[in-house]
């Protein structure tokens, strides 16, 4: 989380990729890379615009999109970085530009760009002000537990107890958890306030949504929320065995014959690699990209996916 967001020139995969270029439709597009400075330029042929990218939102390992701004307007870029194809393309959910200008991003709304940077750094605004150029990129420690001034200093002091001096979430109660986490990943109020339920596969990216319809969650199971399987402090691991033992805390060993307290019945298949078959990847249009399903299940091959 901390490399949720970078300043432009920042962006190892600018610095890395200092010269990108894409025909789309009508368009050329070229983004540079060079002395501290990120340029993105459009011609039709006819007309041109360049703008100065500031901002880099994600941290790569999908990909990366970037803002501008021009007057104290926020603008996306149209053109995203994809780490699948190592190339650019449309930025997800940009639609086909209709001017030179659109051609290079589009407007974002006070209340969106609030939120972007809201997910994508620490303390873009304060006192209800918003203000990105003092903002810390990324998710540091306070995004998360609040200020944390007073248990800096109280467990620094010998003999002073700092419990309850900052903010836990993991003391919170299971819905609360999800729904924290989905402060940025989507909850399910934030699913159905934009439709995903009959959005289709896009829904995928909303993964405190997609957990809440799994089957244990339903029967109000404590121990199934987001920090049961990740640990908020470390880099997501993405190797499907590792989370073996994280399913094998709920559900018994295969032909184990008594179900004990507190567990579920085991997967009668094998007891390796359970998150590539329950929870699978799917892909959404678009985003050159393969999302991991939350919604826990069985699922069977070919089956259409589930809203």
């Amino acid at each position: 989380m901390a490399r949720a967001g970078f300043r432009a020139a920042d962006s190892e995969w600018l610095v890395k990729n200092p010269d990108l270029s894409l025909h789309l439709g009508a368009y050329d597009y070229r983004l540079t890379t060079k002395d501290g400075d990120v340029k993105l330029s459009v011609t039709d042929g006819r007309d041109s615009t360049t703008k100065r990218l500031e901002w880099a939102l994600g941290d790569g390992s999908f990909g990366q999109s970037y803002v501008y701004r021009e007057e104290n307007k926020y603008y996306e870029a149209q053109l995203s970085f994809y780490t699948r194809i190592h190339a650019l393309d449309t930025t997800t959910g940009h639609m086909e530009p209709r001017t030179i200008q659109t051609a290079a991003g589009g407007l974002t709304s006070p209340k969106t760009i609030r939120l972007c940077f809201g997910c994508h750094s620490t303390a873009s605004a304060t006192n209800d002000r918003f203000d990105p150029d003092k903002a810390t990129m990324g998710v540091t420690c306070e995004a998360c537990h609040g200020p944390g001034a007073q248990h800096v200093a109280l467990m620094s002091m010998e003999g002073q107890n700092a419990k309850g001096s900052i903010m836990n979430p993991a003391s919170l109660s299971p819905p609360d958890l999800v729904d924290f986490c989905g402060a940025c990943h989507r909850t399910s109020a934030d699913a159905i306030l934009a439709g995903a339920e009959t959005a289709g596969v896009s829904s995928v990216r909303m993964q405190p949504y997609r957990l809440e319809k799994s089957k244990c969650w339903g029967k109000g199971d404590a121990r199934i929320t987001c920090v049961a399987c990740h640990d908020p402090h470390v880099q997501i691991v993405r190797d499907a065995s590792t989370y073996d033992t994280k399913c094998l805390r709920c559900h018994v060993q295969k032909g184990a014959t008594r179900l004990p307290a507190g567990f579920a019945p085991g997967c009668k298949v094998q007891t390796k690699n359970c998150v590539t078959c329950h929870m699978p990847e799917i892909e959404v249009p678009g985003t050159h990209t393969l999302f991991i399903d939350h919604w826990i299940r069985i699922n069977q091959p070919g089956a259409p996916y589930p809203d």
